[in-house]
């Protein structure tokens, strides 16, 4: 009982070395049981067999002849073994890193104890090799990915120094000495053993556990900065979307002030100090421009030589971090201490995680406007996209109505202008409504109603009330010119068009219906789905529309489009309540 109790002592150095090797790198990946190459599978080798060494020089050196011991090893006699804890060091490595790392490790420290000399010297070293198999072989069945059972490694623990002190009772002799000897030290080693591999795996376990907590919570942090911060990063990197940004991060971070800047103002300060740094002013420290221009991280503090820096009395410390777009610094986000130790490396990660995470915000942000530029170049080449034989059939047509029909080719030629005005004032428009539409295309029908002479009919279905909702410019026009250009059937055939906008439910239903011609349906099945090509070009069009109605969040489904001889061709979207909010809530 003694000699267990010594030995339970000695697992303190255990815990000590446990909680020290969780700190190598290279162990860190072996216990994750992530990939390591073989020069990483040596190193880790080699600390294992150190730590098996360790464990045999801070063994009990056990006398059997006068039934005492001694602490610590000196000179080993032939009659004296050592009562210790080399076997933890080799379960451990076969457990974590398989046999080829667990007979390693047994090699090493069992070959150390053979040097020792002592009648037990061979066996021990023979029971070390035996060990680190043994553990290796243990580690094939644990699950990858998963904790090692502290059952199973203190079962492993204690059946290899079971095994040693079968070994002993077979190679070491005299026998008698030998059986004395697993008599008195046999159960307390395998007990403490067992117990003490236990312990360091569960050190190790804790000690990781401990750490992936905090970096849960830094994690939920980021997460919870970045939701609270986004609406304004979107905005890009302006004084409004810094000032509101900065005051946020004050807050979660617990800085005693916080600033932003742009390459070359400074875009935002809220903390102590906000009299003497004041937005819009220029940048002032050589700190930053050194980040600005080299984009890394500065950690250090002020410079209270520099002449041009007025300092805030507490504070002495910053962290100034960059704010990249793509591989250009385009800011920085400074965070200001009391004093350097202030920057602990919990904040440290967390500021350089902010660093990245508003960095990317930024981007999106960048992504999000050359969108909305990529949505209004398309409304300007649907504009470019107007047919120069309109223009040429409309004025040929009011030409020839001159003189047999002057009234009549003054009202054209209204339609037309008014016409060729709503295209050119829709290069400066994003949205229109309705109402705005009708009038574009009621122009539109006007001169092809009078240029085909009685084959074309249209007929209006419009609830007046619903005039003032919302809709993408030129949505509609692209949808009638294309019912008239696709639908015609044999010459001389009228050709029936009726542009209908109905309420239902919460929504408003736009439909173009034309009687013409029926759209084949392998055709029907790719429009609005991408670009489809032929020589009359049609589907670019209806694809444009129907990108821009969905991308835009006016219609989450788009254009609807049927056709078939009986029936007709007829092309829809609806446009829904919610998004009419928005739209409206945004261009307030």
């Amino acid at each position: 009982m003694e000699l267990f109790v010594i030995m339970l002592e000695r697992l303190g150095i255990i815990v000590m070395v446990a909680f020290i090797m969780t700190r190598i790198p290279i162990f860190r990946r072996v216990v994750d049981d992530r990939s390591v190459t073989f020069s990483q599978k040596v190193s880790v080798t080699l600390l294992f067999g150190f730590f098996g060494i360790i464990g045999t020089y801070t063994g009990v050196v056990v006398s059997t002849g006068q039934a005492s011991y001694m602490m610590w090893l000196s000179e080993l006699a032939e009659d004296e073994a050592i009562v210790n804890a080399r076997v933890i060091g080799i379960v451990v490595a076969g457990l974590h890193g398989g046999w080829k790392v667990g007979l390693g490790a047994g090699v090493i420290a069992g070959g150390h104890r053979f040097l020792l000399g002592g009648f037990t010297g061979f066996a021990c070293g023979l029971s070390a090799i035996i060990a680190g198999l043994l553990a290796g072989f243990a580690h094939r069945y644990v699950d990858k990915g998963k904790n090692i059972s502290l059952g199973v490694t203190f079962f492993v623990g204690a059946l290899s120094e079971t095994i040693q002190m079968g070994i002993i009772l077979l190679v070491a002799r005299p026998y008698e000495q030998a059986f004395a000897l697993v008599e008195m030290i046999g159960l307390p080693m395998i007990l403490a053993n067992g117990v003490g591999a236990a312990v360091f795996v569960l050190i190790i376990r804790s000690v990781i556990r401990e750490e992936e907590k905090l970096a849960a919570v830094q994690s939920g942090r980021a997460l919870s900065i970045a939701e609270d911060t986004i609406s304004f990063m979107r905005q890009g990197l302006t004084t409004a979307s810094a000032g509101q940004t900065c005051q946020i991060l004050l807050k979660e971070v617990g800085a005693s002030a916080v600033s932003m800047t742009d390459r070359e103002r400074i875009l935002a300060y809220y903390g102590k100090g906000v009299d003497i740094y004041q937005a819009g002013g220029p940048i002032r420290t050589e700190a930053t421009r050194q980040v600005l221009n080299q984009g890394e991280p500065y950690i250090g503090t002020q410079n209270r030589q520099d002449q041009t820096e007025n300092l805030y009395p507490d504070i002495h410390a910053a962290m100034i971090v960059p704010l990249m777009e793509k591989d250009s610094v385009i800011g920085t986000l400074k965070f200001y201490f009391p004093t350097e130790k202030e920057i602990t490396p919990l904040k440290r990660e967390l500021i350089l995680g902010l660093s990245r995470l508003l960095s990317n915000q930024l981007e999106l942000a960048r992504v999000e406007e050359l969108r909305h530029l990529a949505q209004e170049t398309e409304v300007k080449a649907l504009q470019a996209q107007v047919s120069p034989h309109f223009l040429f059939n409309a004025l040929n047509l009011i030409v020839s109505m001159i003189r047999t029909d002057p009234e009549r080719a003054r009202k054209l030629l209204l339609s037309l202008s008014h016409f060729f005005r709503q295209n050119l004032a829709g290069t400066n428009q994003t949205w229109s409504t309705l109402g705005q539409e009708l009038k574009q295309i009621e122009s539109y029908l006007e001169i092809q109603e009078a240029r085909f002479q009685g084959e074309l009919n249209v007929r209006w279905e419009v609830d007046d009330t619903l005039l003032n909702w919302q809709i993408p410019t030129l949505t509609m026009q692209p949808l009638i010119e294309n019912a008239i250009k696709h639908g015609r059937k044999a010459a001389r055939e009228p050709l029936d068009v009726t542009v209908r906008i109905e309420r239902v439910a919460e929504s408003v239903r736009v439909t173009i219906w034309n009687n013409g011609r029926a759209i084949p349906h392998e055709r029907l099945a790719l429009l609005a789905k991408g670009p489809v090509h032929s020589e009359e070009g049609a589907g670019i069009g209806l694809y444009n529309v129907h990108k821009r109605l969905t991308e835009m969040r006016v219609s989450e489904a788009g254009l609807s489009i049927r056709s078939d001889d009986q029936a007709g061709t007829s092309i829809s979207f609806l446009l829904h309540r919610i998004n009419q909010t928005e739209r409206k809530e945004g261009s307030g």
